[in-house]
């Protein structure tokens, strides 16, 4: 345990200034680098526990201790902790027996706060490994299905084969769990621990190969840089996997150099295959003659001017041999320069029709059995700039989701010069208009009633889903318990704020005892008939009230609202609406902010921190999020049960949330994986948009009974969607599961 405890002293060193009229703040940074120094003796040296409170204005807040061990004070000599406002948090560190002083940091931006906390305490060992045990269990990917006390074991193990200190070891993996951006780690950094692949284990992986296809690369050219154009020939000729051919369309080039550039590579290997087009018909048209000199089974689109990796082939191949039903496959892809430089990756999610509806997030590398291709017609004419997208959206609409096959590898570099789409989406503007056809061209034949309009952003498209006739009743359930200031603006805003009139609203009340909560309830229910309350009378479990509510619910469709809920737009209902119509969708969520507008919620990632974590947390209002995540509508495994549509047919389907292991946390979670373990999509939109007053009504888990309860909750999680929350489809497993930020892991 701890047996020093110490309140340090701090004055002020460097950009902060006293604020003597404020009466919640005491000071005010006024740069981006405060500091405070601290006036009490160096510290024991060992382990120690930092505790800080403060209250500020900022959407997000992170301090920074600076141990000086006599070099003056450093990065790499810095505890970082971030911080939610107004709640103690904690964290370990390790005193050496060399220091000279030591600084804090309590902000990194300009921004009013005051200190309601600050103490360290020395620990002893065993209290100290045991607290770094169990957060690593509980917030690190990597250690999640450790038994606590295996894990200094382990770290010690690990340490011994790398010839490093334990401590350090195990301190680098618990900074990692607190770091809440951690796009600090570049991807050249990234791409350096990449392990590449030996001949040898090229040779292996060949061997076991049972079905080898011939692969045709289709490449339709027309007057690229002969200097890109030989990388992109060069990168297919050194492919690993060697049954391939390469199907070249010169689309009427007026350089001559590029006649005999392609000569020249025609010569070097008989695989490759060239025909030259007497007029330029641009790409749609010269992918047509490059697609007609295809014998084999599969095709791989190539631009011209872009390049393949070495073993995008392989890898293709042998996702096809492990999956045999795929007909459709495609892989992650990042961009290169005129120097050769790797940058900006994309790595992808699974199969995501609706995310495809919004954007072509497929692009390259494509992969598609040829027999496909030439059924649809092959690359249709008018479509010059999205006759990807186009094809992609004619061919999936034949296929099942296992029947396509996202390829979880970097393969394709994507050459980003001025005046390229790469470079910047809306270089071409044509390409936005040739999607905005595609799109509306496939949802015209397979969605009637539907219309899609452009997005925020350049090649970016919003599908409009028609309502249904008659409007559906829907019945928005409001667990809630007193705190009528929490709940009244909730209920009035929706009442007020819903452009969609045809809803009850069911107060769920759970024991309330304030007068004023209780005359509210009683006020709202007799002036507006489409209110109603219920009591519920029985200790708070959030699955039970709302199975409950949903009991007594009239509508076709139930919705799932805190009591801390918010509308902004008007217009949030009608759009939840128009998705949960959809056969085919599930749950949809909303696109939730906190009342700094920072995100909330943005739809729920499997796997982060153990379970779930919510997508793009705390990225601004205007963020783009990751590829324009934050602004397109796409199908997650999850959305929160803060605000939540599903028709009640499928409520009814699935059973209904859990109550009798989940009665607090990751029932939502939970419920929308029976959802769509039961078949359906689940969705989330950026069209809903609320404010949402996190967990003010309940409060933290703070004491042994609670914790108790939320351990069992996460060890049940586990054992159920252990397996599902380590490979989430919606997701990608080069990304990060200790973060919320898309960072790589």
């Amino acid at each position: 345990m701890n047996f020093f405890v110490c309140t340090p002293r701090y004055k002020p060193s460097s950009q902060l200034r006293r604020l003597s009229k404020d009466v919640k703040y005491e000071w005010l940074s006024t740069g981006v680098d405060p500091q405070f120094k601290l006036l009490n003796k160096p510290l024991l040296p060992g382990w120690h526990m930092l505790e800080i409170a403060m209250v500020h204005d900022q959407p997000s807040a992170a301090v920074k201790l600076y141990v000086d061990r006599g070099d003056g004070f450093h990065e790499q000599n810095c505890v970082y902790l971030p911080l939610k406002t107004g709640v103690v948090t904690k964290r370990l560190f390790w005193m050496s027996s060399k220091v000279r002083g030591l600084r804090l940091d309590p902000l990194e931006s300009e921004g009013r706060f005051a200190i309601k906390h600050l103490r360290f305490s020395w620990l002893t060992p065993w209290f100290a490994h045991d607290r770094l045990a169990q957060r690593l269990v509980n917030m690190h990917f990597k250690w999640r299905d450790m038994p606590p006390k295996k894990v200094i074991g382990e770290l010690k193990r690990q340490a011994a084969a790398s010839h490093r200190h334990w401590r350090h070891v195990a301190l680098e993996t618990y900074e990692a769990t607190f770091e809440r951006f951690s796009a600090q780690r570049s991807y050249a950094d990234w791409l350096d621990q990449q392990p590449a692949l030996t001949s040898d284990a090229v040779s292996e992986r060949l061997a076991q190969l049972s079905f080898t296809p011939l692969v045709s690369i289709l490449v339709p050219v027309y007057n690229p840089s002969l200097e890109h154009l030989k990388s992109c020939l060069d990168s297919v000729l050194a492919q690993h996997y060697p049954h391939w051919q390469l199907c070249i369309a010169d689309d009427a080039s007026t350089n001559p150099g590029v006649a005999a550039l392609l000569a020249e590579y025609v010569e070097k290997d008989r695989r490759v295959n060239v025909v030259s087009r007497k007029t330029n018909g641009h790409i749609c048209a010269a992918s047509n003659s490059a697609l007609a000199l295809a014998n084999g089974e599969y095709v791989a689109l190539l631009d011209h001017d872009d390049c393949l990796t070495q073993d995008a082939l392989l890898a293709m191949v042998t996702a096809i041999n492990e999956h045999p039903r795929a007909r459709f496959l495609y892989s992650d892809e990042d961009k290169i320069d005129e120097d050769g430089y790797r940058f900006d990756p994309h790595f992808k999610p699974g199969w995501n029709p609706d995310l495809l509806l919004a954007q072509n997030y497929i692009s390259h590398l494509g992969v598609y059995e040829t027999a496909l291709v030439r059924d649809v017609g092959g690359f249709r004419e008018g479509f010059e700039g999205s006759q990807d997208h186009d094809l992609v959206l004619r061919i999936s609409a034949g296929l099942q989701a296992d029947q396509i096959l996202h390829v979880p590898q970097v393969l394709y570099h994507w050459r980003s010069v001025v005046g390229s789409t790469a470079k910047e989406s809306s270089a071409k503007s044509y390409t936005t208009e040739a999607g905005l056809k595609a799109v509306s061209d496939y949802v015209a034949a397979h969605h009637s009633g539907a219309e899609v309009i452009p997005g925020n952003y350049a090649n970016t498209y919003r599908v409009r889903w028609p309502l249904p006739s008659p409007l559906p009743l829907v019945s928005l359930m409001i667990p809630t318990r007193d705190r009528v200031e929490i709940l009244k603006p909730c209920v009035e805003a929706i009442l007020s704020r819903s452009d969609y009139h045809h809803f009850e609203l069911l107060i769920l009340d759970n024991r309330s005892t304030c007068p004023n909560t209780l005359a509210y309830m009683q006020e709202v229910q007799a002036r507006d008939p489409r209110v109603r309350v219920l009591r519920w009378e029985h200790a708070f479990n959030y699955s039970a009230i709302n199975n409950f509510g949903a009991q007594h619910a009239n509508g076709e469709i139930i919705g799932l609202v805190n009591n801390d809920i918010e509308p902004i737009n008007e217009s949030w209902l009608t759009e939840m609406v128009r998705q949960v119509s959809r056969p085919e969708i599930g749950c949809v969520g909303a696109k939730l902010y906190y009342p700094n507008d920072t995100i909330q919620h943005a739809g729920v990632i499997l796997g982060i921190g153990g379970v779930a974590g919510h997508a793009h947390k705390y990225f601004t209002r205007s963020a783009h999020g990751y590829f324009t995540r934050l602004h397109v509508a796409h199908n997650l495994s999850a959305v929160t049960g803060a605000c939540l549509l599903v028709r009640r047919a499928v409520f009814d389907e699935v059973g209904g949330f859990n109550a009798t292991h989940l009665s607090v946390a990751f029932n939502d979670v939970d419920f929308c994986l029976k959802v769509r373990e039961a078949g359906y999509r689940n969705l989330w939109t950026p069209y809903a948009e609320l404010y949402h007053h996190e967990s003010i009504s309940r409060g933290a888990d703070d004491n042994a009974k609670k914790r108790a309860r939320a351990a069992a909750e996460v060890a049940f999680m586990r054992k159920t969607w252990g397996e599902q929350l380590d490979n989430d489809p919606a997701y990608n497993p080069n990304l990060t599961l200790i973060h919320e930020d898309f960072s790589l892991r």
